[in-house]
């Protein structure tokens, strides 16, 4: 029943009520904007709102774009939103688009929360511009693959920040990463999020610190849209659970220690350095990322145990894993003295080819330990499953684009033609294979963005006061 008191407690801005109805009522979305029509976008906007929304250039890419900041507000607070940051994960940039115009017109959201806002819409754009592939149509997970890009680990913005632990030192800034770098500086957030996306399953978030405070609302906005949470196999199994599809980030010392104990070699070459959020740690910011996926699954927050034990499931799974690493590893090994273009499709697949056998190596050795001899859930088995259809996917389609480079540029002999057509008739048929187990619901576009923009808004009245 609605009475006077929950009429004014939905209207009061950074409510919970208020979050979730702000979430639902994201516009449709169909596509995901290329690079020249986000940036014209937010130009647009700018030039819509001059007294309101400032621009800033905060760096250069390594291509030549412009790398621009829009600011709005006048609050105590500071809040920074950055985009793009893994350039397959392309949700931000209609989150980062929306969330500015809010903010530019209504102006009870903007005096509500009390901050001034720092909006960047995509901090990697030649990243970006190598998955504009597949952004017409993000529905369609056989062309999203094979249109897949994602940077070597030393070439992600994300994780190009200078650490050194152990044996492991990195401090090969790029141009985008010095550019996000120089953003924190300037901004000293209080609430900093990249924005990210995940690919099957469900929602699942990552926080720098404990904040109790967070837990209820961020679980209520993906069940508002109809979104599960994801309650199956973590990203790492070095991860810390706050409650439940919540995350502690962690460091990358933890993540070091990890693989170490497991047996695997915690800085392998072409690995990068720290994250962003632990950058941003310096301002004693809380970073907060909402993990979502394109696709959803009825098993990805299905916690009931199978006949299966999680340690047989880590073995079968982290067996396929080391498999088609090592007939990857053989295509590329043979073809590699006839590549002579150096592409960034090669370069992340010199990088990733060799990590999937690492990684079946360290599920393999996961399995071995005490706490893996338990019945594993749905949930477990769908994530571990979908991790090998995934890389498959991702990996081998970025090493096919590789490989085609050459094919399309007159510069392979026979020999390397021969090997593109081998990987191409493995690739179809892991394609086959997936569209056959492919069960999944693509997610409007509007929903994802719903849940990136409500837990943007959770974070920042937390900060406000509101969210109680």
């Amino acid at each position: 029943m609605t009475t006077p008191a929950t009429l004014g407690r939905e209207n009061q801005v950074g409510s919970p009520e208020d979050i979730l109805r702000r979430a639902a009522s994201v516009p449709e979305y169909t596509n995901f904007p290329p690079m020249d029509e986000l940036t014209t976008l937010f130009e647009k906007l700018q030039s819509r709102h001059p007294d309101l929304i400032s621009v800033q250039r905060i760096g250069t890419s390594r291509l030549g774009d412009a790398l621009m900041m829009y600011s709005i507000g006048s609050g105590p607070l500071s809040h920074l939103i950055v985009g793009g940051v893994h350039p397959n994960e392309p949700v931000g940039a209609w989150t980062s688009i929306h969330l500015l115009e809010q903010l530019a017109t209504d102006a009870g959201l903007l005096a509500g929360l009390g901050a001034r806002w720092h909006i960047v819409p995509c901090i990697d754009p030649d990243g970006a511009r190598l998955n504009e592939g597949w952004f017409a149509n993000p529905g369609d997970r056989s062309s999203y693959a094979r249109a897949f890009y994602r940077p070597a680990p030393d070439e992600q913005v994300e994780w190009t920040f200078p650490w050194s632990y152990k044996r492991a030192y990195f401090d090969a800034m790029l141009p985008e990463t010095q550019a996000l770098a120089r953003a924190i500086d300037l901004t000293k957030p209080d609430l900093y999020v990249a924005l990210h996306n995940a690919e099957m399953g469900g929602v699942y978030y990552y926080l720098s610190r404990d904040v109790p405070e967070l837990y209820d609302i961020l679980a209520a906005v993906p069940e508002r849209l109809g979104l599960p949470l994801d309650k199956g196999e973590p990203e790492g199994g070095h991860l810390t659970e706050l409650a439940q599809a919540i995350f502690i980030t962690g460091s990358l010392e933890e993540v070091y220690d990890w693989i170490e104990s497991l047996g695997g070699d915690p800085f392998p070459p072409g690995a990068g350095g720290n994250a962003s959020s632990d950058y941003a740690l310096r301002y004693g910011t809380l970073s907060l990322i909402a993990e979502l996926p394109y696709w959803k699954h009825a098993d990805a927050d299905n916690t009931e145990p199978i006949a299966e034990t999680y340690s047989s499931l880590l073995d079968r799974t982290g067996q396929q894993l080391v498999d088609f690493g090592v007939e990857l590893i053989g295509l590329l090994e043979q073809a590699d003295p006839m590549l002579r273009i150096d592409t960034p499709f090669l370069r992340a697949s010199r990088a990733f080819v060799p990590m999937m056998k690492a990684t079946g190596e360290s599920n393999i050795a996961r399995a071995k330990q005490p706490d893996s001899q338990r019945p594993a859930t749905v949930a477990e088995r769908f994530g571990c499953e979908d991790v090998v259809q995934m890389f498959r996917l991702r990996f081998g389609g970025m090493l096919l684009r590789a490989f085609e480079a050459e094919v399309v540029a007159g510069t392979a002999p026979a020999a390397l033609r021969r090997i593109y057509d081998r990987m191409l008739t493995l690739y179809t048929g892991w394609q086959l294979d997936a569209a056959a187990d492919d069960t999944a619901e693509v997610i409007p576009i509007s929903s994802l963005v719903g849940v990136q923009y409500g837990a943007i808004l959770a974070g920042a009245s937390h900060f406000a006061g509101t969210l109680q």
